[in-house]
């Protein structure tokens, strides 16, 4: 059974970092592509960073590119999300997601096996 578990979410202030984690379980976590959606309130989900396998590929949304580090760490099957100069609008519910082998795109039907979520609060 596939699990996923995030940590790390909190409140900050606009300009802050925060540095989410993703603890995986049941699955080879090295075989996998590795995504992180959010959701703020009232909003779609969507997708943020995702990370290859090995991670050496890489690729962010627009609206978080430069500002937030997608990281992984296979011995520890864990994935972060490094979130630097945090502003209002990245409040959201975060997720980890593992993408579907079969899939190379990054929307949200591409990905299964869904995290809780972690709340991250950015305050003005």
């Amino acid at each position: 059974q596939v699990q996923l578990v995030e940590s790390g979410g909190g409140l900050q202030q606009a300009g802050g970092s925060l540095r989410l984690s993703c603890v995986a379980s049941g699955l080879g976590f090295s075989n996998y592509y590795m995504g992180w959606f959010r959701q703020a309130p009232g909003k779609e989900r969507e997708f943020a960073a995702t990370i290859s396998g090995s991670g050496f590929t890489k690729n962010y949304a627009d609206s978080v590119k430069g500002r937030f580090t997608i990281s992984r760490d296979n011995a520890r099957k864990t994935v972060f999300l490094q979130m630097n100069s945090l502003k209002p609008e990245d409040t959201a519910v975060y997720y980890c997601a593992v993408r579907l082998p079969t899939r190379w795109g990054n929307a949200r039907d591409d990905y299964n096996y869904w995290g809780q979520g972690t709340q991250v609060t950015v305050s003005s």
